[in-house]
């Protein structure tokens, strides 16, 4: 399967777009030629990797082709791990998480296992469980996962 249009957009609604290349360690630094980046440097909605350089800009419709090619794993990740029917909004929902949480934390999660047990509901709750980075509850993570499990639950 591969993520809709749909999830696309819950994507892009929760990891925000940025046109120009930024360190995420320090979102608000305005980088210049020789810098040096203490997080890692990032641009359009998240992407990150050998392809972004200091002073790099792109357009909203580039940004949006580095996700799509940046999902892919999550979309990999997805289909290799979860079993039994799925439909395209719980296809969705659990690339958003994957793509945010990263594969091994999918394939080792309780998420997983209620899911590929086909219980739908315990699975759908697992989402909200998914909100704390680094031990601190985030809000923007809480909102992301309640949008991820009403993705997931239909909604």
């Amino acid at each position: 399967m591969r993520i809709s249009n749909r999830g696309l957009d819950l994507v892009k609604a929760h990891e925000g777009l940025r046109l120009n290349a930024y360190d995420d360690f320090r979102p608000n630094y305005a980088l210049k030629p020789g810098d040096t980046v203490k997080g890692t440097l990032t641009i359009g909605y998240g992407s990150t990797g050998p392809h972004v350089r200091i002073g790099m800009t792109v357009t909203e419709a580039e940004a949006a082709e580095l996700l799509k090619a940046d999902l892919a794993w999550a979309e990999g990740a997805v289909n290799e791990y979860a079993r039994g029917p799925m439909l395209q909004n719980e296809f969705d929902a659990l690339v958003s998480l994957t793509f945010n949480i990263g594969a091994t934390a999918l394939k080792n999660s309780t998420l997983l296992r209620c899911f590929n047990a086909g219980d739908k509901l315990a699975a759908a709750d697992q989402f909200l469980r998914w909100t704390r980075s680094k031990g601190i509850e985030l809000p923007g993570l809480k909102s992301r996962r309640v949008a991820e499990r009403n993705m997931f639950m239909g909604v």
